[in-house]
């Protein structure tokens, strides 16, 4: 493919070697790039020349910062208005709206990405946000270096984890996955290992040798002989009280029991959380909540697909994108918790029309 293109794609040997390459975004995923990856991969999964795959991000600033959510604002703030008609808009508009058709092959190719029958190496280095984490947490073979800065940062800008993200979290062991869905707090390569979200520590100034090593020497092997030890993970020594406050099912209750802690942390914690989309650290909640009990990553993200779509029709969404990439003026206008109820919670929950809801064309009960 052309050096412009927003996905470039070479092949060395053993090795296919995906670039998104957006550099001045941070390789933001559009839905173009998805459609494009899902394609590469299906094609090299058939060719038996092919024993890896590798997905890097073009760039020194990271593999992927997420989503384009210039496009989304658009699209929120068109849904979440009356229509022309004075009605509002509903499932139907929300799924046919290009953020809805974007999120539909993005999930699709997040839930084929965790069953890839090949080794599926993602280098994890530098930003790893929201839609990047989807193409490379789901992976068999993760790379994080010291320069990586995973995050799921949804709930800033009145959103909720998704691309799988909610069945990632879910599954973190002592309420790290809650505590990093309602902070939307970033962790190193470290951490990333210690919490199970990645597999293989890398120092980042050796990686372009590692990828050239697996042009004729299969992955597991090349991977042994690159990786290090990592360093401690920093943010294990707030496990004990981490465990304990963000085991509630309240956000509120999250937030006292983070400030009855009494330490720096904890209390920043609290007022980070609190000043995040009321109406979205909810329905994040909820999802996590609900994560943990999912079949599969599939389940997950159908889920995912039902709050997405309803979360265009709500403000938060557009006013959370005006406030910190529009406008940048940091100060969102919320919708208050006290005009927030159960009843609206559940409405981003409820099965959307059959025509619309995510489906899978196989679906596996052995998701991890």
């Amino acid at each position: 493919m052309a050096d412009d293109a927003s996905i470039r794609t070479e092949r060395r040997g053993r090795v296919a070697h995906l670039v998104l390459n957006r550099p001045k975004s941070i390789n933001a995923l559009d839905h173009e790039m998805a459609l494009t990856m899902d394609n590469a991969l299906h094609a090299w999964a058939r060719d038996d020349a092919i024993e890896t795959v590798v997905i890097s991000g073009a760039g020194e600033r990271g593999l992927c910062a997420g989503g384009d959510i210039v496009a989304i604002h658009r699209d929120g703030v068109e849904l979440s208005n009356v229509d022309a008609d004075g009605g509002a808009h509903d499932d139907h508009d929300a799924a046919a709206s290009p953020s809805g058709r974007f999120w539909h092959d993005e999930y699709l190719l997040n839930e084929y990405i965790a069953h890839y029958p090949k080794s599926y190496v993602a280098i994890m280095d530098g930003i790893v946000m929201g839609g990047g984490v989807g193409i490379s947490a789901h992976g068999n073979t993760r790379v994080v270096t010291d320069r990586t800065k995973l995050a799921m940062p949804e709930v800033g800008i009145g959103f909720v984890p998704d691309v799988g993200g909610t069945h990632l979290l879910a599954h973190v062991p002592d309420q790290f996955g809650t505590y990093l869905a309602l902070t939307a707090a970033p962790i190193d390569g470290a951490e990333a290992i210690a919490l199970g979200l990645a597999d293989h520590y890398v120092p980042a100034e050796i990686l372009d040798e590692l990828v050239a090593a697996l042009a004729d020497r299969p992955a597991a092997e090349v991977l042994a002989q690159f990786s290090i030890e990592p360093p401690a993970a920093g943010l294990l020594e707030q496990r004990s009280w981490i465990a304990e406050a963000f085991a509630a099912d309240d956000v509120d209750e999250i937030i006292a029991r983070c400030r009855a802690v009494g330490s720096d942390f904890a209390t920043k914690t609290a007022e980070r959380i609190a000043a995040k989309s009321p109406l979205a650290l909810r329905v994040a909640l909820r999802s996590l909540r609900e994560a943990q009990h999912d079949a599969t990553l599939a389940d997950s993200l159908r889920r995912e697909y039902r709050v997405s779509l309803r979360s265009l029709l709500f403000p938060d969404l557009a006013e959370g994108i005006r406030a910190q990439v529009i406008d940048k003026d940091r100060n969102p206008a919320w919708r208050p918790a006290a005009a927030i109820d159960a009843a609206a919670i559940d409405a981003f929950f409820a099965p959307l029309p059959d025509d619309v809801e995510l489906t899978f064309e196989v679906e596996s009960s052995a998701d991890a």
